[in-house]
């Protein structure tokens, strides 16, 4: 038997894969995306991150002003080598398009990145994520991670402005209830009937 020759685009090109380049080659896998340069694919969902996106995204839905957006699974490019996508985010109305044809926003218009870590991905989620959205200047951050059963845990973070970082202002179990970025009251134990 013989191995199938990789496609061309696999291999990057000198300096690296750049933002556009999510747009340009044919035939990526869903939510592949830009991480210091490199094309990173993603493995399949756990009924667990799609259940907490779900929930979240419904309860964000259910506040969010009319001044900003709720998005799910849109990459934000923050750089020439990094276009990450959160599972959801947060960003100014009028950063979609009335013909919502966008494959991507700037992280400019992005108030609060979202990331359920998965297995396969705890050091992009815990760690490179977070710091390459707190450069960009997103002012709120969530990581959520698995707590008891199903239940997810709310880890909530602001930038510092001085330092330029992300700082814990919360850690919510039951219940995700903030004032900022905006009103938000979220029920996390309504995942058990789901």
């Amino acid at each position: 038997m013989t191995a199938q020759p990789l496609p061309a685009w696999v291999f990057p090109p000198p300096g690296g894969f750049t933002p556009d380049d999510l747009d340009r080659i044919p035939a990526l896998p869903p939510h592949t995306e830009l991480i210091d340069g490199s094309l990173v694919f993603v493995g399949p969902q756990t009924a667990f991150h799609s259940l907490v996106t779900s929930l979240l995204e419904r309860g964000l839905r259910a506040s969010v002003p009319e001044s900003l957006s709720v998005c799910r699974e849109m990459t934000i490019t923050i750089n020439k080598g990094n276009r990450p996508e959160p599972d959801i985010s947060i960003l100014r109305a009028e950063a979609v398009s009335d013909e919502a044809d966008e494959t991507g926003y700037d992280a400019a218009d992005v108030m609060l990145a979202v990331e359920v870590v998965s297995p396969e991905s705890e050091g992009r989620d815990r760690e490179r994520k977070p710091q390459l959205y707190a450069k960009a200047g997103i002012p709120h951050f969530w990581r959520i991670e698995k707590g008891d059963g199903r239940r997810p845990v709310v880890y909530v973070y602001e930038l510092d402005p001085a330092t330029g970082a992300y700082v814990p202002s919360g850690i919510h179990r039951d219940r995700l209830k903030l004032t900022v970025p905006f009103g938000i009251d979220i029920d996390l134990t309504e995942i058990d009937r789901m």
